[in-house]
């Protein structure tokens, strides 16, 4: 083919599309049509709702078996003494130690949850305990005081004694910002006693 006869194909393309482009142009008071339409409108499901999609007619799914939620690895821990020892050799605070947000956050958390039983300076004389539930050891006692931060999550975790799990009330971060105001409290008295005050 010559270079002329091309040229001249090209040319009679040009002025077929432009002609075509004329033709067929767009009407941009009306949308588009939709190739996919399921795809632009997707068919929308509450939580709870009914759901022909899934073989159990639910929209809510369980996790896959195994799954771990994003940053938080599984805590391999047994709810005994053991593993509670091994959880202070283990685990430590993630939280800075000048972190005054994470305390006044443990102390509204220790006010809700612990304070009920082991009272509002965890000497284990909150208002259930005059009621008959019996007294928890007081926090500022020298055993409490020995405890590692790792066993102290273990504690509230797993519970222990009397005490129940309080994971499923507390995220894995608030746990240990209760940790860090007990400390806190535990620190308090200590001071007191070394100026020679409390009982």
């Amino acid at each position: 083919m010559s270079t002329r006869a091309l040229n001249i194909g090209l040319t009679v393309a040009l002025l077929l599309s432009l002609g075509a482009n004329g033709a067929i142009r767009r009407n941009f008071a009306r949308p588009a049509p939709d190739f996919l339409p399921d795809m632009v409108r997707t068919a929308r499901y509450n939580a709870f709702a009914p759901n022909p999609n899934f073989a159990d007619g639910k929209t809510l799914q369980p996790p896959e078996p195994g799954t771990i939620p994003r940053d938080l690895p599984p805590l391999h821990y047994r709810p005994d003494a053991q593993d509670a020892a091994r959880a202070g050799r283990e685990l430590t605070s993630p939280l800075a130690p000048e972190d005054g947000a994470a305390r006044e956050r443990g102390a509204t958390l220790f006010k809700s949850f612990c304070q009920p039983c082991h009272g509002e300076a965890g000497r284990g004389d909150g208002p259930v305990v005059s009621r008959g539930f019996p007294a928890p050891p007081p926090l500022d006692a020298e055993h409490a005081v020995k405890l590692k931060d790792g066993q102290l999550f273990h504690i509230l975790t797993y519970g222990q004694g009397n005490m129940a799990s309080y994971a499923s009330q507390l995220s894995r971060q608030d746990r240990w910002r209760v940790i860090r105001y007990v400390r806190s409290l535990q620190n308090h008295a200590r001071g007191v006693l070394a100026q020679g005050g409390g009982t």
